[in-house]
């Protein structure tokens, strides 16, 4: 087994918006370089994670002002840019499937962005043009709410998948080699991407519906058509989406929350969970969705997309330098190197390079 085996790429951490509300953005005040307990996420404890790879989350509130929308997703884009040029001993810009394996080779963690959702485009072809010019790699069509373009998994029906514009924005992703991130879209968007796009299926952190029947996981018979697609689920830590038990507990408990008032409050909320204890959930519940998609799917089509900084993790998977916990639970389930290369790092480099390619092959739409 080589050192980089079983180095990990993370599709999915929400730290710069998390710094961006304690810090600014200013490392000077809040230096990545350094542990920082306030956070789940630092370049030191990725490292120590074994973590190759990742993908920074580029998120906006989807009622945020366009202004607002836009300002704030440029300074994380920024941000990004100077994480790398700041601590470049530990991290480097990555645009490509060979640029992770260049880092990889280097010792050096390699920093991919995201765009969490279409909204943060504000209707522009042009803006998401821009945005992948300046290192974006793939954007989630829709956050929490429906764009004018696209449905969301956890809002009322909007345009039905997609209309037009949406339609245009997929292809338009498809002709630039951008993975179209469907994590947080409505079944019908994801059906309507499915027969539209010609590039492999992505879910940038999404766990399995069979295991815990919230919106934003994936049905298995999505799961075939990420096998079909050559595509990829990168499964999510958030408890919610993991257990069942977990998802009903938690809801119950937000039912009753709004209750919990003035100086009695923190005596509601004991008693409460006196009688409604937390259930258990953590490596064990990540490692049965990462079992099940590979069982649905096939080995090929799995990764780790943690949610890191943008979710309150499961006790026993607290922090990015957790991660050899996990591999070793699945290697106690019996997990081979081989097997373990694949989900860490090596299904979603494939995934990314024929992403590429396809971009490549195709006609570039004319503009006048």
């Amino acid at each position: 087994m080589t050192a980089q085996q079983h180095l990990i790429i993370d599709g999915h951490n929400d730290m710069l918006w998390k710094h961006h509300e304690i810090a600014g953005l200013d490392f000077g005040v809040l230096d990545p370089a350094q542990e920082q307990q306030q956070l789940h996420t630092d370049l030191v404890r990725l490292k120590r994670g074994g973590v190759g790879a990742q993908f920074w989350s580029i998120w906006v509130p989807s009622d945020s002002d366009p202004a607002e929308t836009a300002a704030l997703t440029f300074a994380q884009v920024e941000a990004v840019h100077r994480l790398c040029e700041t601590y470049p001993h530990l991290t480097a810009l990555a645009r490509s499937a060979d640029d992770i394996e260049r880092c990889f080779s280097e010792g050096r963690i390699a920093s991919l962005m995201g765009l969490e959702g279409g909204h943060q485009i504000l209707d522009s072809l042009d803006v998401l043009r821009f945005l992948y010019r300046s290192g974006v790699r793939y954007m989630t069509l829709t956050h929490n709410r429906n764009t004018a373009w696209a449905d969301s998994a956890t809002d009322g029906p909007g345009v039905g998948g997609l209309n037009s514009l949406g339609e245009t924005v997929v292809e338009t992703m498809n002709e630039l080699g951008m993975l179209i991130d469907l994590s947080h879209c409505a079944d019908s968007t994801i059906e309507h991407v499915a027969r539209l796009s010609d590039a492999p299926l992505f879910f940038s952190h999404s766990g399995a519906r069979a295991l815990s029947d919230h919106p934003r996981n994936v049905t298995d018979g999505m799961l075939d058509a990420v096998r079909s697609s050559r595509g990829i689920v990168m499964v999510v830590f958030l408890p919610e989406f993991l257990s069942e038990e977990y998802r009903q507990w938690s809801a119950a408990r937000q039912s009753v929350q709004e209750d919990w008032k003035g100086p009695e409050a923190t005596a509601q909320e004991t008693a409460w969970l006196a009688e409604n204890p937390k259930p258990p959930c953590g490596i064990r519940e990540i490692c049965n969705h990462i079992e099940h998609i590979r069982d649905v799917a096939g080995i090929g089509h799995v990764g780790i997309g943690s949610d890191f900084d943008g979710m309150t993790p499961p006790d026993d998977m607290a922090s990015v330098d957790r991660f050899p916990a996990l591999l070793g639970e699945l290697m106690r389930r019996g997990w081979s190197d081989p097997e373990l290369a694949a989900l860490t790092h090596g299904n979603l480099i494939r995934v990314l390079r024929d992403t590429e390619a396809s971009a490549v092959s195709r006609t570039p739409r004319h503009r006048g």
